[in-house]
């Protein structure tokens, strides 16, 4: 739960110790040192910011959310349990700044992965639903709603669900 700087800070730290570990025979805790700034660099790729970025997603602070997840340069590395927030994250951020491209860039990859409720995913395909069809590609949005509705999701989201297949022109 680390920025990238701050892992940086750590490392720097860490490997000043361990030099001095090494220097002073004390290789037990050299060798412990070693592993922590092993798993500081594996989690760094593997779990990345995300969970920090979650928390201040959920606070309404979009600001800090962006420059978190900007702080993952490769999120293709990230475990799918990381990923597939990051994704959602990313999408609804790029929708509130009304970028519907990368929105449903996002949203796409994200609809890829595991997510641990089947309400989560439904989230996403409405989503996916909504900018099609603000882009008028009525058979998409079908077809996400379609999906949608075969997973278990709250009333709330089968009332979101509702409201878009009314939208949908009859003739399509």
């Amino acid at each position: 739960m680390m920025t990238s700087k701050a892992r940086a800070v750590v490392l720097v730290l860490a490997f000043v110790l361990l030099m001095w570990a090494v220097y002073a025979g004390i290789y037990q805790v050299a060798v412990m040192i070693a592993g922590a700034m092993g798993y500081l660099t594996w989690s760094h790729y593997r779990e990345g910011t995300v969970f920090i970025a979650t928390q201040a997603f959920q606070k309404q602070d979009f600001e800090k959310a962006r420059r978190l997840l900007a702080d993952i340069r490769n999120p293709e590395y990230l475990r799918k349990g990381r990923r597939n927030y990051y994704e959602f994250m990313s999408g609804n951020l790029a929708l509130k700044v009304e970028d519907y491209d990368a929105a449903e860039r996002h949203f796409q990859i994200a609809s890829r992965l595991p997510f641990r409720r089947p309400n989560d995913k439904a989230i996403i395909l409405v989503n996916l639903a909504n900018i099609n069809l603000r882009k008028k590609d009525f058979e998409r949005v079908k077809a996400y709603v379609d999906l949608a509705r075969k997973l278990e999701v709250t009333s709330r989201v089968a009332q979101i669900i509702n409201k878009i297949e009314n939208e949908i022109p009859k003739d399509q």
